[in-house]
């Protein structure tokens, strides 16, 4: 595929995402009756239980940590204008926030493929809202980009830029770096109860989680495979968020006609190689 321009609205013929080439046949598992096929699942399920109960047990003690308290009136932006932290709770008990990554004066295909990918998978709320939880992003970009590229995606979660606050609001943390927060309001008083970032943001995902039911994976390097299955994406510098010089999912929305144009202008992508093709995919994730 040639290289596209960032900025291009339309992206005249951009193609949807297309399964990584295949370099050669996949090796196959071992194949046995049905009956060897149950009894090694059932030695599997029971390590797959132990995982659960310990899952759980991290939970219970993450419900009995400590809180810190925040500044209930940390200026956010958003759809109209300047708003308060206690705002972003739209009057439930508990806020969820996820920090969007943000490439400032980039174009879309250079912005953050990992929030990309987690945030998209961010759909469904209404389970949430029933456990008195709203959700959000807090993007660490200024609102209108931001909010540009939220409707290029088309995504309909709250959207907020946390840039006026950012110090206070990710104090002792790496700002510029995802992270996922966690808040409670009494009254006009906010804790913050728990945060984590990386591969702590895996806790939006179901595709991984899908994946790792299959047998191949996330065909990617660092995952314990058996010798000679298919992993397209352990070539040095590949990025799995990542193909043609975008993230993975802007691919169906430039297919679709839809803008990437943030306002910063058009730009070329450093590289346009696809995965397995063994050049470097940048990326920040």
């Amino acid at each position: 595929m040639n290289r596209h321009d960032a900025g291009a609205g339309s992206a005249g013929g951009a193609q949807a995402a297309r399964p990584a080439p295949r370099r050669s046949a996949p090796v196959r598992p071992t194949v046995v009756g049905r009956a060897a096929f149950q009894a090694e699942l059932d030695r599997l399920r029971v390590r797959e239980k132990a995982h659960t109960r310990e899952g759980d047990a991290i939970a219970a003690a993450r419900r009995r940590l400590p809180v810190v308290e925040v500044d209930g009136t940390l200026l956010l932006e958003g759809p109209g204008g300047a708003l308060t932290l206690l705002d972003a709770f739209d009057g439930r008990e508990q806020l969820i926030a996820y920090y969007f990554m943000w490439h400032s004066g980039r174009s879309a295909a250079h912005q953050c493929e990992g929030c990309t990918f987690y945030t998209g998978q961010v759909r469904e709320l209404s389970q949430l809202h029933s456990r008195d939880v709203t959700f959000a992003v807090f993007s660490q970009a200024p609102y209108e980009a931001g909010v540009r590229y939220r409707d290029f995606m088309g995504w309909d979660v709250p959207w907020f830029s946390a840039l006026p606050s950012l110090d206070a609001l990710l104090v002792g943390r790496q700002i510029g770096l995802m992270h996922l927060v966690c808040y409670l309001r009494d009254g006009d008083r906010v804790f913050e109860t728990y945060w984590t970032t990386r591969r702590g943001v895996e806790a939006m995902d179901n595709t991984y989680g899908l994946l790792d039911l299959t047998v191949y994976g996330r065909r990617e390097a660092w995952e314990d495979s058996p010798a000679g299955w298919p992993q397209e994406w352990a070539v040095a510098g590949a990025n799995p968020y990542r193909r043609d010089g975008r993230p993975i999912a802007q691919w169906p929305r430039l297919a679709e006609g839809r803008s990437d144009d943030l306002g910063t202008g058009p730009g070329r992508l450093a590289h346009g190689g696809r995965h397995g093709s063994g050049q470097r995919e940048e990326g920040c994730c």
